[in-house]
């Protein structure tokens, strides 16, 4: 599968050292695409650029070297997910949704705004990574899926209002994965075996997905087979949201 041989500049995935954004970048590597990519601290190989999503002056700073170093940009993929623990929204601090808010909605915002006119000219798409959980929400879990489901809000948004310019803007949900976030909360105890039997009761496949089913996803949005679909969310969860 060849989707993205042949196009001018280079895909830009946001968050490409995570578990998710390194199997995205790698699987638009091996589908023809020249794949640029952010960290935060740890520097995947390839072409890669530091930033700090809560600096909108270095997103926009990013974007610019991106499109100077391959000639342009035509795919932008956000994937960035840092840590969030599950907790109450009762126990949640106004000041870490505040700053987990600014990390994830602002910071998607900050990425997308400097890019567009850098999509406009490619013709290109946008594909926002959230999560299944806006759709079925798992008690718990609002510190994360609340700025997701203001990051998708926007995806709307801009699906609407750069339609008009060729560029395409989806959604991927991830559900419980064994891969990434959810990864590191079964690593770090937050989900027990009763939860997480519990969860895998809940799923009609009665299995976790992995980074590989999100990547298609993605990749699938991103390509020209998904050419006349724009404003749309997928979720990969194994039917969870049923």
């Amino acid at each position: 599968m060849a989707d993205f041989d042949g196009r001018d500049g280079a895909a830009l995935v946001i968050g490409g050292s995570g578990g998710l954004g390194a199997a995205i970048a790698r699987m638009l590597a091996e589908r023809g695409a020249t794949v640029a990519m952010t960290y935060r601290t740890n520097r995947p190989e390839g072409s890669s650029y530091a930033l700090d999503l809560t600096v909108a002056e270095d997103a926009a700073s990013v974007v610019a070297s991106v499109v100077e170093d391959h000639g342009g940009l035509h795919t932008l993929v956000y994937a960035a997910g840092p840590h969030v623990p599950m907790t109450h929204l009762s126990n949640v601090e106004p000041a870490a949704m505040a700053a987990q808010l600014a990390a994830d909605a602002a910071g998607f915002f900050a990425v997308v705004q400097p890019a567009l006119p850098h999509l406009r000219t490619a013709r290109g798409s946008i594909v926002a990574v959230t999560t299944a959980a806006t759709a079925r929400f798992p008690v718990r879990d609002g510190l994360s899926s609340a700025p997701k489901a203001a990051v998708e809000a926007m995806v709307r948004a801009l699906a609407a209002e750069e339609g008009r310019y060729g560029v395409r803007v989806n959604a991927v949900g991830p559900g419980m994965l064994t891969d990434g976030m959810a990864e590191r909360l079964i690593s770090s105890g937050e989900l027990s075996d009763e939860a997480l039997a519990i969860t895998r009761r809940n799923i009609p496949l009665r299995r976790f997905g992995t980074a590989s089913d999100v990547a298609e996803a993605v990749c699938f949005l991103a390509s020209d087979r998904a050419g006349f679909i724009s404003g749309q969310k997928l979720d990969v969860d194994g039917g969870y949201g049923v």
